[in-house]
Order: structure tokens, then C-alpha cells, then sequence
């Protein structure tokens, strides 16, 4: 296996980054990025992929059987820019302890909201606050009641 980098260093934990390192398994090129994906349509599938150092742009051919492309953690909130509140980086804020935004009605959770844990395990969680006060806000109005920003 080949994991592959665009910088010169990963920025996970210092535990995760030593089992990295310890498995034989795993080969690490750092300063690189996957600029083409190869393959057959004969049988249709993956040969290899095309990589470029991004410090020194060369670039070079790997074969390959398989890919899984993690691209990083850029929340995907542009289409809310303007309408909810987000903080510098892109991430839409929340009420403490709650999945509300700036917006009555409006939940945010998981990958959106969330950058300090990044994990499915989170975002399922959050995603289940999102749900549960989406009720409570639907039972609200649903009364009659004006929702009120907490």
C-alpha cells in the first residue's frame, strides 16, 4: 500500500503517525499528489496512476489496482456563505451544545460543523441532535408557537 501526501508531514495524531511508520505494509511519498488515474476499458478498471512531487513537479507513473481518495477537511458549506453564520475557516457555527445556527429552523452536523474530531462516529451522533431538534422546532411550529433562536 502507498499512501500518498501532498506535504512534507501529516498533521494526525502522534500515536496514529507511529503505527504509520511501523507498518512494513505501507509505503509514504510525501510532497505528491494523484494528478491522473490510468486505467483499462478492457476489462474496465484501475492500472496506475500519474503523481506529481509538488516541490519539485516531476512526475511519475505507479501501478496500481485499486484508489481511495481522501481529500482533506474543507467543509463543504459554500453554498451557505452569506446565509448562516461560519467562522473563518468555513465552518458553520452552532449554538453550545446544540446543532442550531444563525438561522431558526437550520441544523448543521458532522463534516460541516465539526473541526476538531472529523469522525463518522461524530458526525452520526451530531447528525441525531440535528434530527431531534429539527422535531422539536417542527412540534413548535407545528403548534402554532413562533420558534425562538436560543
Amino acid at each position: 500500500m502507498t499512501l500518498i501526501h501532498r506535504r512534507d508531514s501529516l498533521r494526525a495524531d502522534k500515536t496514529n503517525q507511529a503505527r504509520l511508520a511501523a507498518n512494513k505494509k505501507i509505503e509514504m511519498l510525501y510532497d505528491s499528489e494523484v494528478v491522473e488515474v490510468l486505467g483499462s476499458n478492457e476489462p474496465k478498471g484501475v492500472t496506475g496512476i500519474r503523481i506529481r512531487n509538488t516541490v519539485t513537479g516531476s512526475s511519475h507513473e505507479l501501478a496500481v489496482h485499486g484508489l481511495f481518495i481522501a481529500i482533506g477537511h474543507s467543509p463543504a458549506t459554500a453554498l451557505f456563505k452569506g446565509k448562516l453564520d461560519m467562522d473563518k475557516d468555513g465552518y458553520i457555527q452552532t449554538g453550545p451544545d446544540s446543532t442550531h445556527t444563525s438561522v431558526a429552523g437550520v441544523y448543521a452536523a458532522g463534516d460541516v460543523k465539526d473541526k476538531v474530531f472529523r469522525q463518522a462516529v461524530t458526525a452520526a451522533g451530531m447528525g441525531c441532535m440535528a434530527a431531534l431538534e429539527a422535531e422539536r422546532f417542527l412540534a413548535v411550529a407545528h403548534a402554532g408557537e413562533l420558534p425562538v433562536k436560543v
